[in-house]
């Protein structure tokens, strides 16, 4: 249903700068939503509730001139602009994070085209992660890496990081990025790669959000992987400090400096004890040759299984828990995250403090888990100066998140927060950033965690490409 009048900001009104401006280029109205119309709610479409954001207008255009025009309506309107791809946003920044701005939905523009020579498929910023997988496979068994997720859409994705099961071995999704089509904040239409405006080009793969809107993606695609080995060892809850130990000796084998980049693994930590979950890219007897069962210590329950086909290897993916929760129905959540390096590995007598934490503590919520994903690999090879993502030292990432009925409690928020703490409080002078893809409304300082010392040259950008500040979020990178 609609919002009421008196709750919306002047151009969210009717006969506003905006709307009259939106209604000339959008003259099918099927493609434009105010706060008047009685799906206006479902048009939003919030995914994480604890966050209720009203939008000014929400218009869905099918060309990227329309994505123009509606960029020069909000300029002209004093309103600020934010794209929607798969709208996932953890605080709906794609919604702009505040009431009252335009939301560029670019749910039509599904654009895919294959160059079979060179390899390089071209994808509308609209397209989701599982329809990119699809058609790359259709056309030729081709691939890049990107998470686990199929809702999620590649218009964020892609323009944040995009780390995912073989990204050791191919890198992020911006990684694979060589040229994208983005509208600017005064509505020119342009490309940006290597060669051609160049700090676009850097700004686009890391921060997008805060310089424009991303129509089009331009991939240089990899080989499908002829077969895949899935595996999990699952530890029952027990005594915090057998889950500490079987922690520590994962921690152990993911920081050997020459891992196999063919092997993906994540933690998840839950209510009913830990899994070690993951993929290796290659070969049953290579997989046996990493010992992994017999040195994560014994007493856990194990699971491999071959996949001879991609399709089948990225359809099981999607099946894990925590991304059929992460990825699913909206609800109200909180989520945090830390990234750790090589060199700041957690410490033995701080792993037993975070798991006896995780045992002891009050959670508010029955549904919450906790991730330790491992990352590194090629992702590293690329230098922090080749792009805005800015945590190219990392070798494992925390994602922590936690549900709430109808609002998450200040005493799940506790909890979550906490867990940060304890490993803080383990690991004194060292200094944590957090990923951008896991945005975090909460921190105070969330331009410097998201990208560490590329921030300064995104502001001087920021204030080359958009003057105005017409791209803003909560924690948009800011002008100088």
């Amino acid at each position: 249903m609609g919002i009421a009048p008196s709750n919306l900001s002047p151009q969210s009104q009717p006969g506003s700068i905006l709307q009259t401006c939106l209604n000339s280029a959008f003259s099918d109205a099927s493609l434009r939503t105010y706060p008047q119309a009685i799906d206006y709610t479902l048009k939003v479409n919030a995914y994480n509730l604890d966050y209720p954001v009203n939008p000014a207008a929400i218009v869905r255009p099918t060309s990227t001139q329309q994505v123009s025009a509606a960029v020069q309506c909000a300029v002209k309107a004093g309103v600020k602009v934010q794209a929607r791809s798969g709208g996932h946003s953890f605080a709906n920044y794609c919604l702009g994070g505040d009431d009252g701005a335009l939301v560029v939905d670019l749910t039509n523009l599904q654009k895919f085209e294959m160059d079979r020579s060179s390899w390089k498929a071209t994808v509308g910023g609209g397209t989701l992660l599982g329809d990119v997988t699809k058609r790359m496979h259709e056309a030729g068994g081709r691939a890049i890496a990107h998470g686990t997720c199929p809702q999620v859409g590649i218009g964020g994705h892609a323009t944040i990081g995009g780390l995912g099961p073989s990204s050791r071995q191919w890198g992020s999704t911006l990684d694979h990025v060589r040229e994208v089509e983005v509208v600017l904040a005064n509505g020119t239409i342009t490309r940006a790669n290597e060669n051609f405006q160049p700090d676009l080009y850097f700004a686009i793969r890391g921060a997008a959000a805060s310089f424009g809107v991303v129509t089009e993606f331009v991939f240089q695609t990899n080989p499908e992987p002829p077969s895949t080995i899935q595996y999990s060892y699952t530890f029952v809850l027990g005594d915090h400090r057998a889950l500490a130990k079987a922690f520590s000796k994962w921690q152990s084998i993911i920081s050997e400096p020459n891992l196999d980049r063919k092997l993906a693994s994540m933690i998840t930590v839950t209510p009913v004890g830990l899994i070690i979950t993951g993929t290796y890219f290659g070969s049953r007897a290579e997989f046996d040759a990493l010992n992994i069962e017999a040195r994560l210590g014994g007493g856990a329950l194990a699971n491999v299984v071959v996949f001879d086909d991609w399709m089948s290897s990225t359809l099981n993916w999607a099946q894990e828990t925590a991304v059929k929760i992460v990825g699913g129905i909206p609800a109200a959540f909180y989520s945090k995250s830390l990234n750790f390096k090589p060199n700041a590995l957690i410490p033995e007598s701080g792993i037993d403090s975070l798991f006896k934490y995780i045992q002891e503590t009050k959670k508010g919520t029955l549904i919450w888990f906790v991730i330790f994903d491992l990352e590194g690999g090629a992702i590293n090879d690329f230098p922090l100066t080749s792009s805005a993502y800015a945590h190219r030292d990392t070798l494992f990432y925390l994602q922590s998140y936690a549900i709430g009925l109808g609002k998450t409690s200040q005493t799940t928020r506790n909890f979550l927060n906490g867990i940060n703490d304890v490993i803080k409080n383990s690991m004194p002078g060292v200094e944590f950033g957090a990923y951008a893809g896991y945005v975090d409304k909460y921190l105070t300082d969330g331009q410097q965690q998201y990208w560490g010392t590329n921030y300064p040259k995104l502001q001087q950008i920021k204030a080359q490409i958009d003057p105005q500040d017409i791209f803003r979020n909560p924690q948009s990178v800011r002008l100088p």
